[in-house]
């Protein structure tokens, strides 16, 4: 991080609590928010952020663990893209999507470059969730198949196709699109195949993946759709050989691999996408279709998108693509893709959350597992880290939710933003955490989590 980010990121305006009191009672009389019953809400009112911190009305501060909802990546109002956004907003704030426009030919040009090989062309979205249903589109229309493929550990998002694609609760009430097929992924720590190792993890996952694409009829199936690390199902790493075996499957029977990166991709993981690292696919083997949002831009403005293989961008040469979306490319949003990419470029951002994984975050969280038995593993690299939760390490029997609500609740006290997600607390910075910032929220988890097994 350059030293004038650094500077900004350090200053916050003058602060009336009375604003704070004031935000609240708005948000509880008129705000609906997702995935909450509604009346015992008492949301966390934020008055401003930079860098790894937010703080309220207050002046309380904390370190911003969550990313929000892991996205974030750049930090809180980096400078350069604040400005980028300010500047195209003066010159174009909004255009329609069949126009072309420059921002917008940087950005895919930027995304296109950092996939690599093997990809042509982007579509651009306003979020995961419709890059999810937009892939899958393609998918489909360019096999001439329907069904879609996922794992029951997955999130993909809350639109129609993607959130009967996801694999936890949430897709239950909502089962209204067809064509959707679910199987166990790899997870040694809770594996659903008895494996001992994660050679034999991969190998049962694979055959049992296979046995479920022949069970299906693999002439009916478009693709396999994955999330390269799933993020909110737990950050489970891939162990070896998954991915290339997923990408072997696929070319046996026809099918289309479709890499979801919305949450792993653009720094999360210590590379530009999560598929692309040598620890989780050494042979980069090399998906079909990349869905991306999140940490393109770290959510400054709404966007996601989809890169497309040279294959999936030639069916669409002479044919029509059916599909659109009224702010698909929109200028603001552009322009805070291009001025993110080249910060991370320019600024190390990338390398810094694989250094920080690798020396700081991943000896940190296991030293805490060493001395906290509630800690069963620690799974994760880069800056995407969870913690499994567990009331007894030989059985594993997760812990409840009245022990993740004191963990947040002691965190909050000492300064902490957490993530938590059923017996979980996952640890996921921003990519621009520095290693001291790092040390004071590993000692802020320690006493939390001393505070809840003394209580």
């Amino acid at each position: 991080m350059t030293d004038t980010q650094t500077r900004s990121h350090s200053v916050a305006p003058a602060l009336d609590p009375a604003d704070g009191a004031r935000a609240l009672a708005l948000d509880k009389q008129y705000v609906f928010h997702s995935w909450s019953a509604q009346a015992a809400l008492q949301p966390l009112v934020v008055a401003g952020a930079a860098g790894c911190e937010v703080w309220d009305y207050d002046g309380t501060r904390w370190l911003d663990f969550s990313c929000q909802l892991v996205n974030t990546n750049i930090g809180h109002s980096h400078p350069r893209v604040v400005e980028a956004i300010q500047r195209q907003a003066a010159e174009l704030a909004t255009v329609a999507p069949s126009t072309a426009n420059l921002a917008r030919g940087e950005a895919a040009k930027r995304i296109v470059e950092r996939a690599g090989e093997g990809f042509a062309k982007v579509f651009f979205t306003n979020g995961g969730a419709d890059a999810i249903e937009n892939a899958i589109r393609m998918a489909r229309l360019t096999t001439g198949r329907d069904k879609v493929l996922s794992t029951y550990r997955s999130y993909h998002g809350n639109t129609g196709s993607a959130i009967v694609a996801t694999g936890d609760w949430r897709r239950m009430p909502n089962e209204y699109a067809t064509g959707h097929v679910h199987f166990f992924g790899p997870f040694l720590y809770r594996s659903e195949f008895h494996s001992e190792t994660p050679e034999q993890e991969t190998e049962r996952a694979l055959q049992h993946l296979r046995r479920t694409i022949q069970a299906e009829g693999p002439g009916t199936i478009a693709a396999i759709l994955l999330e390269s690390v799933p993020g909110t199902a737990g950050v489970l790493l891939p162990p070896p050989g998954y991915l290339e075996g997923v990408r072997a499957l696929a070319d046996e029977y026809g099918i289309m691999w479709i890499a979801d990166e919305v949450m792993a991709g653009f720094g999360r993981t210590g590379d530009w996408f999560a598929w692309q690292s040598e620890a989780l696919n050494p042979s980069r083997a090399t998906p079909d279709l990349i869905a991306f949002a999140k940490g393109v831009n770290s959510g400054y403005v709404p966007a996601g998108g989809v890169i497309m293989s040279p294959r999936v961008a030639a069916e669409f040469d002479e044919r029509v693509f059916p599909g659109g979306l009224t702010y698909s490319g929109h200028p603001l949003a552009m322009a805070s893709i291009v001025a993110s990419i080249d910060a991370m470029t320019e600024e190390g951002i990338i390398e810094n959350a694989a250094m920080i994984g690798a020396d700081h975050l991943g000896p940190g969280l296991r030293a805490l597992a060493e001395k906290h038995p509630m800690i069963g593993e620690v799974r994760g690299l880069g800056v995407f880290w969870a913690l499994d939760l567990v009331t007894d390490a030989g059985t594993r029997e997760p812990v409840g939710p009245a022990v993740i609500g004191a963990l947040k609740k002691e965190l909050l006290a000492r300064g902490v933003i957490p993530f938590a997600a059923d017996n979980r607390i996952h640890v996921v910075p921003p990519c621009i955490v520095t290693p001291e910032q790092v040390a004071t929220a590993l000692e802020a988890y320690d006493a939390a989590f001393t505070a809840v097994a003394t209580a």
